[in-house]
């Protein structure tokens, strides 16, 4: 639960909440859950709390299923590495005697073909494997983008609404202790006055009755002006408190998808190895002209594909998640270099799963958590908090 220690900065209860920190980056130092003026025990506000951390576990459980499969497919291809690698050095040496001649005449066909602005076969042939998945690439890298953007410019704006309503709570603080001095200076005027209309009275027998019906009415009226200002100023003052603590919830929700947007862009640009959807949308156009003029050549073409067919009958004899992948790889197998270079790059889309997955499943725990918690704390309300979440699950 480490990840949201940071994200939930403080206990539910304790009197003021830390303060948020943007990070140059698009993320945040800490991220607080505010419950100054959420009362649990109000009906739609209860429900309103479950529903909210029901919706976090149940959005998590959906990322989790699609990243297990994703994870599952990068793990296979590590595995079909170490099944080559620890094949028999007799079965290995006639595949790479049939990668050796993939490899020349691969080279004979990219003489061939040589021309200025050619797209770079490493492009090539990584676009060639991801060509069926490439524009969905695309088309989720710009959607991360823009999201993003449009996120961090919602979070800029919340943030700014948030500080206004912290300044005019402390302005109404203010204003309440202002009253209640006024009261007390009030109050004293009016001993004050009584106690020198007595001595009037009393002392020098004189008449202070209407002196003592000035006083008390022009106090009665002050403090009757005091009441009702000290009175709107305290509704005021709860409903920026209110205000206040629905900001924070949405700016927690936005937050956690934004964690989530910002963990599948990484993970794309690691996948796709481009730095932004335009690059990678260049490269795919370039590929598809490069696909296009590559079908002119089906003469030199066609001893490479005969090697290919061999390769791939001789690959489908060993327990391979995926023979074809290695049809575009022969290097791989003859230099180790290569293969170490695929492997590294499987085992950082893996981390990169395996961070996201651990995500999920801390937002997922924190929820369940969080729920059992409320319905030990209010025992009351502990069967229509399960019976929401049986509705979820």
């Amino acid at each position: 639960m480490g990840l949201f220690k940071k994200l939930w900065g403080r206990k539910r209860g304790e009197p003021e909440a830390s303060e948020e920190r943007w990070n140059e980056d698009g993320g945040w130092d800490d991220l607080e859950y505010d419950f100054g003026a959420l009362d649990l025990t109000d009906d739609d506000q209860r429900r309103q709390y479950v529903g909210d951390w029901l919706d976090q576990a149940a959005e998590a459980s959906r990322e989790l299923e699609e990243l297990k499969g994703e994870y599952s497919l990068v793990t296979a291809y590590l595995t079909d590495i170490e099944e080559i690698e620890a094949l028999p050095k007799e079965e290995r040496d006639v595949l790479n005697g049939i990668a050796t001649r993939l490899l020349t005449f691969t080279g004979e066909r990219e003489r061939y073909q040589q021309k200025k602005d050619r797209m770079k076969d490493s492009d090539y042939y990584r676009m060639r494997q991801q060509e069926a998945d490439v524009q969905e690439g695309i088309d989720k890298l710009k959607e991360c983008e823009g999201y993003g953007t449009l996120v961090r410019q919602d979070m800029r704006r919340l943030e700014k609404e948030r500080h206004a309503y912290a300044y005019r709570k402390a302005e109404l603080e203010s204003m309440l202790a202002n009253y209640r001095g006024m009261a007390v200076i009030f109050l004293a005027a009016l001993a004050v006055c009584v106690a020198l209309l007595l001595i009037l009275q009393f002392g020098f027998s004189m008449d202070a009755q209407i002196g003592y019906v000035i006083s008390i009415g022009a106090a009665a009226i002050a403090l009757t002006v005091l009441y009702v200002k000290h009175s709107d100023a305290e509704r005021e003052k709860s409903r920026v408190e209110k205000a206040t603590n629905k900001l924070i919830l949405l700016q927690n929700k936005v937050k956690i998808r934004y964690v989530n947007n910002r963990n599948l862009s990484e993970y794309l640009h690691i996948k796709y190895n481009a730095k932004s959807a335009e690059s990678l949308e260049k490269l795919w156009d370039l590929y598809q002209q490069e696909k296009e003029e590559r079908k002119q050549y089906a003469e030199a073409e066609a001893k490479l594909e005969y090697y290919q067919k061999q390769m791939l009958e001789r690959l489908n004899n060993y327990q391979l998640t995926d023979p074809s992948r290695w049809l575009n790889r022969p290097a791989a197998l003859l230099d180790p270099r290569e293969m170490v270079e695929i492997r590294h790059e499987l085992i950082l889309r893996r981390q990169a799963l395996r961070r996201q997955m651990e995500y999920n499943r801390e937002i997922a725990q924190r929820s369940r958590t969080e729920i059992l918690d409320l319905a030990k704390r209010y025992p009351a309300y502990a069967a229509e908090i399960m019976a929401m979440v049986d509705r979820y699950e």
